[in-house]
């Protein structure tokens, strides 16, 4: 689990909507959370593995970096933090466009939107960005106006357990982070693969509940990169970050359960 400053000491909940998570009130229109991010925010990207890219982020300089968390309005704000696994996943797109060119994808559990915005800067004919989060639908429609990218399609319905759309390309990033998760994303993903034969990437930073998995036996690494100084320093010293193919071939004839 990582450790985040003050306010956002935080354990990513994307899997499930209906655990804590907080909606919207009623008088939140977009325009109003716009410009709440616009307020709450730093135009970022030099000290991320994708310099080349700009994202709204929280900072030190921002208000909420050390608030009281009871004090921010919405749900937690996954999307506010670049993290490690959807860098690696971002940087890895942008040095081989040739992986979602043309293709379908779906980035799931999206927070920023920066690995949707890498896809399509690849080149990838369809892109949607999936996170249960509102707040970060607006993050990454004002994300991709930074980096010029055309508006991605944005879903905030839980994805997961339902009946698998067809994606060519399906990109997880910082999403094993809690083993029930990675068990319940085990199976999804095996549906999308034999539906639809989707490609999946995911990009971790080597935390317990990744490597400790099941799943993680049917990966084949792709790529490592080393992280900033500065990433390093805000996720407690994790020095490094991979992607990885999701292989369930090579679970044999018994499927892994988990660990």
């Amino acid at each position: 689990m990582l450790r985040l400053p003050a306010a956002h000491r935080l354990t990513r909940r994307v899997m499930n909507s209906c655990d804590g998570h907080r909606r919207l009130s009623s008088g939140s229109g977009a325009e109003h959370i716009r410009r709440f991010i616009t307020d709450n925010t730093e135009v970022v990207g030099e000290q991320s593995l994708t310099p080349e890219v700009r994202l709204r982020l929280f900072t030190p300089n921002c208000r909420f970096w050390n608030e009281r968390p009871d004090l921010w309005p919405f749900s937690d704000p996954y999307w506010a933090i670049y993290w490690p696994g959807g860098q690696a996943l971002s940087r890895y797109l942008l040095d081989n466009p040739g992986v979602c060119r043309g293709k379908s994808v779906l980035d799931l559990g999206s927070g920023c939107g920066a690995s949707a915005i890498a896809a399509k800067l690849g080149g990838a004919a369809r892109v949607v960005a999936n996170d249960i989060d509102p707040v970060s639908a607006v993050a990454t429609r004002m994300n991709c106006e930074l980096n010029a990218v055309e508006s991605l399609v944005c879903v905030t319905d839980n994805m997961i357990g339902s009946p698998p759309e067809s994606f060519d390309l399906i990109l997880l990033g910082d999403m094993f982070y809690d083993q029930a998760l990675a068990t319940s994303l085990h199976g999804w993903l095996d549906r999308c693969i034999q539906t639809h034969n989707s490609q999946v990437l995911i990009g971790d930073p080597g935390r317990a509940q990744f490597e400790e998995h099941g799943i993680r036996r049917l990966l084949h690494q792709l790529a490592q990169f080393e992280l900033p100084a500065s990433v390093q320093q805000e996720n407690y010293g994790l020095t490094c970050s991979g992607v990885w193919r999701y292989c369930p071939d090579l679970a044999g004839p018994e499927t892994v359960q988990g660990p």
